[in-house]
């Protein structure tokens, strides 16, 4: 019985090693294709077509977008057509989110065209390939067989981009601008700020105990109310007292003086002096009366708009005619750069402006999008100061504050068919600039490039890439991060 039994674990074992390499024998690396529609990506991985043999596909399907998300919900139908014979197939769920799993199985040898179809609720797609080959046997696949999709040396999945903000983009020739770099701010337009003053000379009360810095205001609406409370001098309350006094005081003396005026018993000299000093307090009155109540002398809003600041205190004493508020309608804007005087020539070509608020800022604004008027500037440089001013009128669309330090990327003169990538591709290292290029659905590639002009938003490229080729355009240093630690999430592909 022993005898027996060592023969047949030896001829086992040979079976299963000889098995072994067999399925070794037809591993191929697989074929990969990327492609794009407006709408959508494809990154598929398969083995090559082997008659009478199955090749599975693990389908990738990006949609594209600010920000590339997996798809989740559609049906796919792939189809294999070699002359006027054909196979297809369809699935209509994922195996996991942006990854559909389907299967064909080659009858005919030649030359094929391959197609998937996508029918989501939102848009439909087909991704055709030509030219695929079909090998007739497993022999014949091993001699012929060539992968052809490019590889860089970084790999990135798409388990991994579709977990973070990442998208990219084909780099294109596009008119451009030549760029002034300077700094600015941004101030209220002429008109659409007012100031608030002091009617009177007295201790400041607000009308609102709620009120404060940006309540939205009502032209008219009372805000402020002077009062002389306990003064001895400069006292609003004394004053319009004393003022109803001489009123009728002087409007007496006139209704006596009309009476006797007609009597001849004074003369026209003498009754024109009584009517000027009646109308001299009547004009006084008229003036402390108006906004007055008996809290005090109010001061109103002179427009609709948001109360910009306020410059007093509670209870403080305000002279006459003093600032104690400003209100603002906060729909115009002035953006006012300061340029060297090296740049003088320069500004009149200057056509637009986008900027930052702040240095850290990653919103770019642009004075185009902001319904900017045409730029005025100076003639001469500011004084004690080399740098001419040059201003832009922009809508306020509630995203920017009145009074922030902003950087100017001034546009000028035009820059024809040059080669254009968002600044937010860049990634920098030591003082150099890198980008990532997709060399195909995974793959990338890390290239050093020269940098002409920059807006803010774009960037001229002088050299480093090429143009149709895809960058990625957000995620970069996701990228430049998980090659740093080496690590890759479980793939699940079926090769």
């Amino acid at each position: 019985m022993k005898n027996l039994f060592f023969p047949f674990l030896l001829a086992l074992t040979l079976a299963a090693c000889s098995s072994e390499e067999v399925a070794e024998e037809q591993k191929f690396e697989p074929v990969v294709h990327t492609l794009y529609t407006d709408s959508a990506e494809l990154f598929v991985e398969y083995q090559p077509f082997i008659v009478g043999e199955t090749s599975k596909f693990a389908a990738h399907f990006t949609v594209l977008g600010d920000n590339f998300t997996a798809l989740t919900d559609a049906k796919i139908t792939v189809s294999l057509m070699v002359g006027d014979k054909g196979i297809r197939s369809s699935i209509d769920s994922c195996s996991s989110p942006g990854i559909f799993r389907l299967a064909l199985e080659p009858k005919v040898a030649g030359k094929g065209t391959l197609m998937f179809e996508v029918v989501t609720k939102t848009f439909s797609e087909k991704f055709i390939i030509k030219n695929v080959e079909i090998f007739p046997d497993l022999k014949t696949a091993k001699e012929k067989y060539v992968p052809v999709e490019g590889k860089g040396d970084i790999t990135y999945l798409k388990e991994q981009a579709w977990k973070v903000e990442f998208a990219n983009a084909p780099v294109k020739r596009q008119d451009f601008s030549d760029v002034i770099k300077t700094s600015g701010q941004l101030l209220s337009a002429p008109g659409d700020e007012m100031a608030v003053v002091a009617k009177a000379s007295g201790i400041i009360l607000f009308t609102n105990t709620s009120f404060y810095e940006g309540s939205a205001v009502r032209n008219g609406q009372s805000l402020f109310t002077v009062s002389g409370a306990d003064l001895n001098e400069v006292n609003v309350d004394a004053n319009y007292k004393d003022a109803k006094v001489a009123y009728s005081k002087a409007k007496a003396d006139f209704d006596r003086a009309t009476d006797l005026v007609k009597d001849k018993l004074i003369t026209n000299k003498e009754y024109l002096q009584i009517k000027q000093s009646f109308e001299s307090a009547e004009n006084q009155l008229n003036t402390l009366s108006r906004n007055y109540s008996a809290k005090g002398k109010s001061s109103t809003s002179p427009m609709d708009g948001y109360v910009k600041n306020i410059v007093v205190k509670e209870g403080q004493f305000v002279e006459a005619g003093q600032t104690i508020a400003t209100v603002s309608k906060n729909k115009r804007l002035i953006l006012q750069a300061m340029v060297s005087q090296t740049y003088f020539n320069q500004l009149a070509s200057v056509t637009s402006a986008n900027f930052t608020a702040g240095p850290n800022s990653k919103v770019i604004y642009s004075t185009k999008n902001m319904n900017g008027s045409a730029p005025t500037f100076g003639k001469s440089t500011l004084q004690n100061a080399p740098f001419i001013p040059i201003t832009f009128e922009i809508d306020n669309t509630g995203t920017v504050v009145p009074g922030s330090v902003v950087e100017v990327y001034l546009k000028s003169v035009p820059l024809e068919n040059v080669l254009v990538i968002p600044v937010s591709s860049l990634v920098e290292e030591q003082g150099f600039f890198y980008v990532y290029v997709q060399m195909g659905g995974e793959s990338f590639e890390k290239r050093e490039v020269q940098l002409g002009v920059n807006d803010g938003l774009n960037v001229q490229v002088l050299k480093g890439i090429e143009e149709g080729e895809r960058v990625v355009t957000k995620g970069a240093y996701q990228i430049k991060l998980s090659t740093a630690s080496g690590a890759l999430p479980a793939h699940g592909h079926e090769h």
